[in-house]
């Protein structure tokens, strides 16, 4: 695996980069997420002014322009409950902006908007990382529907995965280990495989008695795709009973999860010093126990400065401090913003 890593003012987006205090120093922060989108308007003071949710941001299913008009619901809706029509800047971590050539056009998508001066867009993990940590410097590791991982420095200097799946070499998250167990149980029901209860606990989550039934009624979308997720539980709870197969296949994604943190620490210079490592996504923040316990024990061993810990503040916070870092807005100004989402 490798990563990219772009230097300080380098970010996909247009503007000024340190738009001062007052009026002019509104921040829009937008968290879009496959599933949902907030947003939240910040007052040059700290104060959220206006906050918003829509649906989910999906760019390669509807294409960006229909994507954005689904993010331009929820910034109309958090505008008018702000009284603003615009912005200084734009703050956006947005999902399936996976590559820096594809951060540039969706930025070019948003600053046609005219939502703000300035837009700078980044991939959503980085919304996570920044949710986290106190400052700009860290990695974070997000594993939901599937697995990336990012990190940053003060400087401005970032270390990133493409992850766009297994052509990127990626290996997890919800999806991928839904298939995996599948993988594993129809192989044990049928012989070519060695025995795991997977091939009777996936298939009894349906109501259905064998793997074949199960095989049988995904392929013909008995069963719809999307409830493929509902799987990942499944597994997890088969390996807490137990399950030797299940058990390797969560013991696979703790070392996933630990690799990528460890590339991008070493991209970063930051193995030899005390850094946050920051997990987030559903599975993660779920702190199942065994990938918790394994996540943590592999990293004591191959970077023993990492100070590992789950996010739970929500990654529109995120994207909101990066914006703050972007106007250069003063600490205290950070601390209102944090404070308005630690409150919940």
């Amino acid at each position: 695996m490798t990563s990219t890593e772009t230097g300080a003012g380098t970010a996909a987006g247009s503007g000024p980069a340190d738009t001062g205090p007052g009026p002019a120093g509104l921040v829009l922060a937008i968290d879009a997420g496959n599933s949902k989108t907030d947003v939240a308007v910040v007052a040059a003071d700290g104060t959220v002014a206006g906050t918003a949710r829509g649906g989910g941001f999906r760019p390669p299913a509807v294409g960006v322009e229909t994507a954005v008009d689904a993010v331009a619901d929820a910034v109309r809706r958090a505008f008018d409950a702000a009284g603003v029509t615009s912005v200084a800047h734009v703050s956006a971590c947005l999902a399936n902006a996976d590559l820096p050539v594809e951060e540039e056009q969706l930025a070019a998508a948003l600053h046609a908007r005219a939502w703000g001066a300035g837009v700078e867009v980044r991939n959503d993990t980085f919304a996570v990382l920044r949710a986290g940590i106190a400052e700009p410097r860290g990695v974070a590791v997000v594993c939901g529907a599937g697995i990336n991982c990012v990190g940053m420095r003060p400087d401005g200097r970032t270390a990133r995965f493409p992850a766009i799946g297994r052509i990127s070499g990626d290996w997890g998250g919800g999806w991928g280990l839904a298939e995996e167990a599948l993988w594993h149980a129809a192989r044990a029901e049928d012989g070519r495989g060695g025995d795991t209860a997977l091939a009777r606990t996936l298939p009894a989550h349906f109501g259905l008695g064998t793997m074949y039934a199960l095989i049988e009624a995904l392929h013909l979308e008995h069963i719809p795709n999307a409830r493929r997720h509902e799987l990942t539980p499944v597994l997890f709870a088969t390996a807490a009973d137990g399950d030797p197969v299940a058990r390797a296949i969560v013991d696979r994604l703790a070392d996933e999860v630990v690799a990528m943190a460890t590339v991008a620490l070493d991209r970063l210079g930051l193995l030899a010093e005390e850094t946050p490592v920051l997990l987030g996504g559903s599975i993660l923040a779920a702190r199942h126990p065994r990938l918790d316990d394994r996540v943590r024990e592999l990293l004591a061993v191959r970077a023993p400065k990492a100070a590992p810990r789950v996010v739970t503040a929500p990654p529109v916070l995120g994207a909101a401090l990066l914006g703050l870092d972007r106007v250069r807005a003063a600490g205290e100004v950070h601390a209102r913003v944090r404070a308005f989402y630690e409150r919940g």
